[in-house]
Parts: structure tokens; C-alpha cells; sequence
């Protein structure tokens, strides 16, 4: 087997919204997507590039899209507001690792890291949320009082084999004792058949993830991922006004690490 190696520097982009308590602006909240993909590859029908127009490419336009409203937003926000667009998530989560082993902020002073990973409805309204394990922090309880206001449930990720908790820039979050928060679009599309949305999902995943094909498709409603910013929006909103930090569950993986780094 043949090898090839290369260095590249990259970048991650960080974008602050100071908070409005003289106090609690020293706290912070961050939202996270990551801003790269795959380049340019083998051609597929004649195209090579990787547009990453699902992945990431929403989540990127979802963050930029928080901060202009967390920025308008009234109340102001009373903690501080990190917008992170992280590099080489692709590569093996390596921009959200840096951060976690480099943080520009105190993790201790962190309340949350809310993830935008390719997990935005692109056709249309949903009944449900699906949350990339349920149960884990208090950020579900946030998530899910926002959810009801929608009229929408929360529902488990219904394939936990994958392990997808650990597969994207959230679960650097997590290791360091980060509560995290990411979700994935429903599957339940309203007005459609019952199983449209997995039918949706499953072209996408065997057609266009991680393929030149991942662009914008004529057939994409974008209602359904206007209201998951807002749902997203509201929860990261919510911390930042809360009297209290989010924990973990008991019993939870990463609850440990979140207590000793509180006690320092």
C-alpha cells in the first residue's frame, strides 16, 4: 500500500456576542457547525467537487443566521454568545478537539455546546425532533418545552447503533464535560405519508451524503428548517437567561467530568 502525507493549516472561525449582565457575560454558551467538507474527490456523473450543500453547509448558514438574531434579540442575551464555525470535522473532529483542548473561554464557565451538523429538515415540517441521545442533559429539557410550543415531540434517535453521538463536534463538548446538545431532522413530515421522511432520509444517506450529489434540491421545503433554527435558537436563548448551569443526567457518561471541573 501506497501513502501520501501532507500538512495543511486550517482555521476555526469564532464570532462573540458579548452578554448583557456586567456578571453573567463571563459565562458562555456556544453554538457550533462546521464549515468544511470533502474538497474536491473521484468525479461522480462528471462532478468532482463537494459542495456539502446538507453537509455542512446548512448548519453554516443556520450560525450565521443565530447570530444576526441573538444579536437583535430583546432582551439582549445576559450570557455570552459563541458562534464557532469549526474546520477538519470531516477529518476526524479535529477543529472542535482543538477548541476543546485550547478553549478561547473557560469550560467551566461554559454552559452548553448546541450543535448544527447536517440535522435541519429539508422537506418541509415535522411532528418530531429527533434528538441524538435523548436523555443526557438537561439541554433536552430546554429543548423540549421549546418543542411543545411548536406543537412537536421529542423522539430518540432510532438508530443509536451508528453511534452518531460520538460522530460529530458536539461529542468534543461532551468529553470535556460540556453539556451538548444535537438533533437530527424529524421524520414524521407534516402532510405527507408516514414514511416519507425516512424514505427521504435514506435516499440522501445512500445518494448524496458525502457525495458531489450533496447540493441544493429542487424539492427541498425549507419551512421545516426555518422552524428548527427557531427551536434552536430558543433553547440557546433560554441558557443564556437561566439561573442555573445545565447538567447532565445522573448516571451519564460525561457527569463526572463536569462535577470535577466544577469543583476546581
Amino acid at each position: 500500500m501506497k501513502q501520501h502525507q501532507r500538512t495543511i493549516d486550517s482555521q476555526n472561525v469564532v464570532a462573540k456576542l458579548t452578554g448583557s449582565d456586567p456578571t453573567l457575560k463571563n459565562e458562555y454558551v456556544i453554538y457550533s457547525a462546521h464549515w468544511d467538507h470533502l474538497g474536491i474527490g473521484d468525479p461522480k456523473n462528471g462532478d468532482k467537487i463537494y459542495n456539502g450543500a446538507s453537509d455542512n453547509a446548512s448548519g453554516t448558514a443556520a450560525l450565521l443566521e443565530m447570530a444576526r438574531a441573538m444579536k437583535a434579540v430583546s432582551p439582549a442575551p445576559k450570557r455570552t454568545i459563541l458562534f464557532l464555525a469549526v474546520t477538519a470535522e470531516e477529518q476526524g473532529l479535529l477543529g472542535s478537539q482543538y477548541y476543546g483542548q485550547f478553549p478561547l473561554y473557560p469550560l467551566d464557565k461554559t454552559l452548553a455546546d448546541i450543535n448544527l451538523d447536517d440535522n435541519l429538515p429539508m422537506w418541509g415540517k415535522t411532528k418530531d425532533v429527533i434528538v441524538i441521545g435523548l436523555g443526557a442533559s438537561d439541554l433536552d429539557d430546554y429543548l423540549r418545552d421549546a418543542a411543545n410550543e411548536q406543537g412537536r415531540v421529542l423522539k430518540p434517535d432510532a438508530e443509536p447503533e451508528k453511534g452518531f453521538y460520538y460522530r460529530s463536534d458536539h461529542f468534543n463538548f461532551a468529553k470535556v464535560g460540556v453539556p451538548a446538545l444535537d438533533t437530527d431532522d424529524g421524520l414524521d413530515v407534516v402532510g405527507k405519508p408516514a414514511d416519507y421522511g425516512k424514505k427521504k432520509k435514506d435516499e440522501y444517506t445512500a445518494n448524496d451524503y458525502h457525495s458531489p450529489s450533496d447540493e441544493v434540491k429542487p424539492d427541498w421545503d425549507l419551512s421545516g428548517y426555518s422552524e428548527q433554527v427557531k427551536l434552536l435558537f430558543a433553547v440557546g436563548y433560554r441558557v443564556a437567561q437561566a439561573d442555573k448551569y445545565p447538567e447532565w443526567k445522573p448516571g451519564n457518561e460525561f457527569r463526572a467530568v463536569r462535577e470535577k471541573m466544577l469543583k476546581k
